[in-house]
């Protein structure tokens, strides 16, 4: 059976993925291209007796190396084994995405052009003559509508038939000037009878355009010591002529001349005097007065259900794996291995399932605001404000769920296709305070401001949080990724009825990639951090406290007894000395090693603080924020000046396990983690000195 493979090209928002759906109802493979956190969908399926197989490439405006989904989509197109590229075009838009078909004439590949999305055109009064615009291309157009399903067969039949006959080339062409030079290098080329693995004209192109793997290639050949003079001259020729030296601007201007012009001669607009469906909601959500409070309406209610909604099952399974660990403790006993099994592995892998709801919950919405058509609304809406301290638009939604769990902020943050902007994302969704700090910040306002003013206290720390993240974007932005801002094309496309089909398939891969991703990285992270709890063992220590604790009649100066134990155990473990080792670090932040240690635990889980300060106050592990005795001796034991910078560091420094191992993922190289780690601890450690100097002043 002969095979072929597909490469599915288009710009964001020209209903791709919703064309590989409708082609057909096999399974969707999903996983990442190599290196990086860029999807790669594929589906195979057979079509009159040949194997088809389908990769849908990442929506990209043009084929540069702007963001990471241009760069996988240029480097398959360049250098991966496919027989033909389809190529889909928004018939609502088609002079904006010719733009990008113009590139793809110019890899001199087998190619068809999908006209998608035609029952809209047609409601718009866009009618195009396919037949003429695949005469201007030099490729087949054929017209389809991924939603009704029309067209698709003659789609297929077109792939099936271009496979038999030769590609003659496209009828891609420039202007006077860059024609007489292509012209020239050509001549030059055929003189010499240069043998290559591209044609002459293509290999013409990339040298005007100055390709840099062609240059590289061509540098080594003896034919290139007389093709550069030509370049040369060829090149002033269009500096002088476009009085510009700037290819790119050159070349963008050239193709979309040649767009427009492909327009202008087979598309036909019938006037139509009312608004559409488009026009008439952005007048309500992109109003200049109402739209950001809409947008804020909308995220509080996604916030709500992703940390309201999301607790509920989140509760299930956490009562599910506490039991587990109980009945494991039952079978295994309560040794090493019982211990090892139930806290280490088990506590571990369910601590991250328990956020599986929220995040399933947390990709649905998102997956509605991109397929609906809002997301790009949200971008142009805040992009103004973000703008200034280094940030996208798009920033907005991975920082805000930030304030309920770092981890899906950090998977939400892939909505960036920009490297820097997603970067600087990443970077600072630390600074909005999870929902795992609020028990160390009521435990603390609670000692220190009283009940009534806890409130308040919290407001201004997430607050401040807030605000310290958007400065320390700036200088980021100016410091480590600093330069000129990158292009980004803002797009606003219409108004579609999301397909469900398609956010299931989005939401059920992605929630499958958190589990296999974090799932498995947690699991080693959590035997590390029971290890350091549980070692090394005291046995005479043990011995000595279970003599003391056998002589007790009175049960609570048993639980006393059994309370300092723990106490003992956890500040000579290994997790005590590293806090120990790392106490000479905090003490000009006023921290003794109870804090330190507390510090370190709160790498494994924010929450986990509270319980370590509980043990290390010989209060057991099982109290609360709310418990006064901890309260009592937080307030006793700790000035007030040194509980300020203790929520400050608390707030800035690393987040947890799960956070980071996301976070390092998402980034694409865990070197981005250590660069996490030096720059949080910088920033937490010099707001914690300066808090703490600025309260002494205060009292």
């Amino acid at each position: 059976m002969k095979s072929l493979v597909v490469a599915l090209v288009g710009q964001p928002n020209v209903g791709k993925s919703m064309l590989i759906n409708a082609i057909s109802d096999a399974r969707l493979k999903v996983g990442n291209f190599s290196g990086v956190t860029v999807e790669k969908t594929e589906v195979s399926f057979e079509f009159q007796g040949v194997a088809i197989r389908i990769v849908d490439l990442p929506g990209t405006y043009s084929l540069n190396d702007y963001t990471q989904d241009e760069r996988v989509t240029k480097n398959f197109l360049e250098n991966e084994e496919y027989d033909i590229i389809v190529n889909v075009v928004d018939a609502t838009n088609l002079e904006r995405n010719l733009f990008l078909t113009t590139q793809l004439l110019s890899l001199d590949k087998k190619m068809i052009v999908a006209l998608n999305m035609m029952d809209e055109a047609k409601k718009e009064g866009v009618c195009i003559d396919e037949k003429q615009l695949g005469n201007i291309l030099g490729v087949p157009c054929v017209k389809v509508s991924a939603a009704t399903k029309r067209g698709i067969g003659k789609l297929l039949n077109r792939i099936v038939d271009m496979v038999h006959f030769k590609y003659e080339g496209s009828k891609l062409t420039f202007s006077e000037p860059v024609e007489e030079e292509i012209e020239k290098i050509v001549n030059f080329l055929k003189e010499k009878r240069y043998k290559g693995d591209e044609n002459y004209r293509t290999l013409a192109l990339k040298l005007l355009e100055e390709d840099k793997k062609t240059y590289k290639k061509l540098h080594d050949e003896p034919i290139w010591i007389e093709l550069l003079p030509i370049i040369r001259e060829a090149l002033n020729h269009l500096y002088i002529h476009y009085d510009t030296k700037d290819l790119s601007e050159i070349f963008a201007l050239e193709r979309a001349a040649f767009a427009k012009g492909a327009v202008m001669e087979t598309v036909r607009f019938e006037k139509k005097d009312v608004k559409n469906f488009t026009e008439k909601i952005d007048s309500i959500l992109l109003h200049k007065f109402w739209g950001i409070p809409i947008f804020l309406l909308f995220m509080w209610t996604l916030f709500q259900l992703t940390f309201e909604i999301g607790s509920i099952p989140m509760e299930w399974i956490d009562t599910f794996f506490v039991l587990l660990s109980d009945y494991i403790k039952v079978v295994f006993g309560d040794g090493a291995l019982g211990s090892l099994l139930a806290d280490g592995i088990i506590g571990g892998v369910g601590s991250v399932i328990s956020f599986l709801p929220n995040i399933m919950i947390l990709f649905l919405g998102i997956a509605l605001l991109e397929t609906t058509g809002y997301m790009s609304r949200v971008a142009f809406l805040l992009d103004g404000f973000f703008h200034k301290f280094g940030l996208h638009g798009k920033s907005f939604i991975p920082l805000v769920t930030g304030f309920g769990c770092s981890v899906p902020a950090y998977m939400a943050a892939r909505t960036l296709k920009n490297d820097k902007d997603r970067l600087i994302t990443l970077f600072i969704i630390g600074f909005m305070s999870c929902g795992a700090k609020l028990p160390v910040y009521v435990l603390f306002a609670g000692a220190f401001f009283g009940q009534e003013n806890a409130g308040n206290v919290l407001f201004a720390i997430y607050i401040f949080g807030a605000i310290l993240g958007l400065f320390s974007a700036k200088i980021l932005k100016v410091v480590v990724f600093r330069g000129k801002d990158e292009p980004f094309v803002m797009e606003m496309p219409k108004y579609r009825l999301p397909s469900f089909k398609l956010i299931w398939h989005t939401v059920f891969t992605k929630s499958i990639m958190y589990l296999k991703k974090a799932g498995t990285f947690i699991l080693g992270a959590s035997v590390i951090i029971w290890f350091s709890v549980n070692y090394p063992k005291q046995p005479k220590l043990e011995e000595e406290y279970a003599s003391r604790i056998e002589t007790m009649q009175d049960e609570a100066q048993k639980s006393k007894l059994l309370n300092e134990l723990n106490q003992k155990k956890l500040e000579y473990s290994y997790l005590g000395e590293v806090g120990k080792i790392t106490q000479p670090f905090f003490t000009p932040l006023g921290f003794d090693w109870k804090l330190s240690v507390s510090l370190v635990s709160g790498l494994a889980a924010k929450e986990i603080v509270v319980s370590t300060l509980g043990i290390l106050y010989a209060l057991g592990e099982n109290v609360d924020e709310q418990d006064r005795s901890l309260i009592k001796n937080i307030k006793n034991n700790i000035e007030f000046p040194v509980a300020v910078s203790f929520i400050l560091f608390i707030m800035i420094y690393l987040p947890c396990f799960a956070a980071s191992i996301v976070f390092a993922k998402e980034a694409g190289s865990y070197k981005y983690l250590v660069y996490l780690f030096v720059f949080t601890t910088l920033v937490a450690w010099i707001v914690s000195f300066v808090g703490l100097h600025v309260a002494r002043y205060l009292t």
